[in-house]
């Protein structure tokens, strides 16, 4: 039997990451005395790796594909193929940055200020690169962690770091002077994989899912009753993906009316279509939405 490669990223995007595939329809279990997950899919075979690291073992082909982050896929300069880029449920809408950072007193100003100074980060390529494209020379050092607190305490000048919000950076003194670069989770594979019928098949499946699964988060389906009297009161309430989908009941001049919204609008939204003359709303929740 066939079987798909899959690295599964370790660490702050591991547990995101299995939400997602079990939403999708698989179900992962991952043991934390090892680094081989079993899945109930026979045809794939996952493996647990630092996301950091799995670009480079799926150009290498020792993996299928994989997920990750597209920064590491640029720190390590991989030659891959970008099957989807995924942002998942807990993450915010907007992609993640690699931030360049500096104390809040600090006289660096601009990229052009740090000449000759210290940063400290673990996108280490990439700030090189960001760097000389400035045309700036400046001491670049790995962090192992604990990044921005070494700015902080004033062993470094300045920092590149990951963020979201940027309050992590505020609580500890730093405002950022530039945006390195922008990343969202992806899922990537080589070259080989992508052009053998099989695997590329099966992680069409995949992706397809995945996606599916994610369009589907903070979105609920809604059912109702309608009396024939009143759809166009109701209808005008409905947003929807498209148009909602409406069929007759046995009952004369009674309509079925169902459609997907938001889950954060559907609260003040079923008072006013009780208001309007629904019947037997029903909420429920979506796995999967597959355009």
């Amino acid at each position: 039997m066939q079987k798909l490669r899959l690295g599964l990223p370790k660490g702050s995007l591991q547990e995101a990451t299995i939400k997602v595939f079990e939403r999708a329809g698989f179900k992962i279990y991952v043991s934390s005395r090892s680094y081989f997950p079993a899945i109930d899919d026979e045809e794939i075979q996952p493996v647990l790796l630092r996301a950091q690291e799995m670009s480079r073992y799926v150009e290498e082909e020792a993996l299928d594909c994989g997920i990750t982050g597209a920064d590491w896929t640029l720190e390590n300069d991989s030659d891959v193929v970008t099957l989807a880029d995924l942002i998942y449920a807990k993450q915010s809408a907007t992609k993640v940055r690699w931030v360049l950072a500096v104390p809040e007193d600090s006289k660096i100003k601009s990229v052009k200020d740090l000449k000759g100074k210290r940063i400290a980060t673990e996108l280490v390529n990439v700030t090189k690169k960001y760097l000389k494209k400035n045309k700036v020379k400046a001491d670049v050092e790995f962090s192992w962690g604990a990044t921005e607190a070494k700015v902080a305490d004033g062993l470094v000048d300045a920092v590149v770091e990951l963020t979201e919000t940027g309050s992590s950076l505020k609580a500890h003194k730093l405002k950022i002077i530039d945006t390195i670069c922008v990343s969202t989770t992806q899922f990537i594979a080589n070259k080989k994989a992508v052009n053998d019928p099989w695997k590329k098949r099966k992680m069409h499946q995949i992706k397809m899912l995945l996606e599916g699964s994610i369009a589907a988060n903070n979105l609920v389906g809604l059912k109702m009753n309608v009396h024939r009297k009143d759809l166009n009161k109701v209808l005008g309430l409905l947003p929807s993906l498209k148009n909602p989908t409406i069929s007759g009941l046995s009952q004369n001049n009674w309509l079925a009316v169902e459609t997907v919204i938001s889950e954060s609008t559907v609260r003040n939204l079923i008072p006013k279509l009780k208001e309007s003359g629904a019947e037997g709303i029903i909420e429920y929740p979506l796995n999967k939405v597959i355009y």
